[in-house]
């Protein structure tokens, strides 16, 4: 039996060469330099077996060539050097006749990254297609044992990133990640989540499952109820499809130009500035940029060579920065941040049967599904609720519940939370479950 493959990726040493030979043979005035190599692995399951399973690697490297204020960008997907010569000559001749950018910076000096060194699994990396197959085939079993229609996904990813310029900048980063999914249906109940980890061995998939399809069971036959404003209790998987909106709209332009829920306006309603240092949230909301959490170890910097470093975003439920690009920073004399990801929000030790214990009448909200904007400059959004909404009462769940489909401004939602649970980790953000005392549900969903 294979239990590891060796990966096709290129070695740290190998990726730094490379860009840095891609810096040396540049004519231009001056030359960036990112180099992105991913092998990811995909294992997807179906009605209780497995349906795919498959394995990508991608390389490319991206030459950006400057001359003045002039630009431009070439790719290539080749390791071959006559290949590379050649993108790079492509991207000067493309910059020598592109516009010049109204919104020019300088290209970045050498950046002092944090000192720490990204998660990298060796059996992630390496893990086979078989063994893949093999943790499936045992979720199926419990699916098919139990007598509901299992399906899903496990993924493995290796990234390997490197940049480079001509003002010396140079970086590089290794890291993995897997990733479980897994919906249970029978009759009219369903349920569904997911985790993810740096190791396919921290992954919890026969537990996840189990709880999973006993949640199925007890999601079917729904009661409705009536729409309206109720409290709830998200899980944290649920809550991660609402809260990205709103890290997502942090952004320091559209506020300063009156495009955001974070724009300030004066009694005329002209804006003003932003909101940051204002208490917008409840104080139980506390969100940092974080790529060094345990349950991460992400990469240091980001594509543009800016550092991703530790950031307090929301402390207290007040805003403390906003995310400003190179341009945007210079012209508002402010330092760049970069992205505000990716997003952790402190928890606290309860789980979510504590938050269920301690609530008089409330609904369980375990998936946010199809999240669409209504209105962006207040970040109101719609979308519905799925794969088990329950109706708690007395400290217990009552009963399932319908589909609900939701209008929310989720500001307001963040103003509202009164309590957290433990954080978990889904996709490359760690969060907790909140309960919010109002959350507006428009109509009733046939969804299931």
């Amino acid at each position: 039996m294979t239990t590891v493959i060796k990966p096709n990726l290129l070695s740290q040493d190998e990726a730094l060469s490379l860009v840095e030979t891609a810096v040396k043979k540049s004519e231009a005035e001056g030359i960036f330099v990112s180099l992105s190599n991913n092998e990811s692995s995909l294992s997807r399951y179906s009605e209780n077996q497995i349906s795919q399973n498959i394995t990508k690697t991608k390389f490319e490297l991206n030459i950006t060539s400057y001359f003045g204020t002039r630009s431009a960008t070439a790719s290539t997907t080749e390791l071959d050097p006559d290949a590379i010569t050649a993108t790079i000559r492509r991207s000067e001749e493309l910059a020598r006749i592109a516009p010049q950018d109204p919104e020019w910076v300088p290209m970045l000096p050498p950046q002092q990254y944090e000192n720490r060194t990204s998660a990298f699994d060796e059996l992630t990396a390496t893990i086979s297609p078989l063994a893949r197959g093999e943790i499936v085939q045992k979720v199926c079993a419990m699916s098919a044992k139990a007598g509901v229609d299992g399906s899903g996904t496990l993924s493995t990813d290796t990234y390997l990133e490197a940049i480079a310029n001509s003002q010396g900048l140079r970086g590089c980063n290794k890291y993995t990640k897997a990733d479980f999914s897994f919906t249970a249906r029978i009759e009219n109940g369903s349920s569904w989540s997911r985790q993810t980890a740096c190791g396919i061995n921290q992954l919890p998939t026969e537990t996840l499952t189990e709880e999973l399809i006993n949640r199925a069971f007890a999601s079917r036959q729904p009661r409705e109820i009536n729409p309206g404003a109720y409290p709830v209790i998200f899980s944290g998987a649920a809550f991660a499809d609402l809260l990205i909106w709103l890290i997502f709209n942090l952004d320091a332009r559209a506020a300063d130009e009156g495009r955001s829920f974070m724009s300030r306006n004066d009694e005329n309603g002209k804006t003003v500035g932003n909101r940051v240092g204002e208490q917008m949230f409840s104080p139980l909301v506390q969100v940092q940029r974080y790529p060094g959490h345990p349950l991460l170890q992400l990469g240091t910097f980001f594509g543009d060579g800016l550092s991703n470093n530790y950031l307090e975003v929301i402390k207290d439920g007040v805003p403390q920065t906003l995310s400003y690009s190179r341009y945007w920073a210079a012209q508002k004399a402010k330092e760049p941040t970069g992205y505000m990801f990716p997003v952790v929000m402190q928890g606290s030790d309860q789980s979510l049967a504590d938050l269920i214990s301690q609530t008089e009448r409330a609904v369980l909200v375990n998936r946010s599904w199809y999240v669409r904007y209504v209105n962006p400059r207040t970040l109101e959004v719609t979308g519905m609720t799925r794969d088990g909404t329950f109706w708690i009462e007395d400290g217990k769940i009552a009963y399932p519940i319908k589909n609900l489909r939701f209008n929310q401004i989720l500001p307001d939602m963040l103003r509202d939370v009164d309590a957290v649970t433990k954080v978990q980790r889904y996709g490359n953000n760690v969060l907790p479950g909140v309960r919010v005392k109002a959350f507006n549900f428009s109509s009733v969903t046939d969804s299931i």
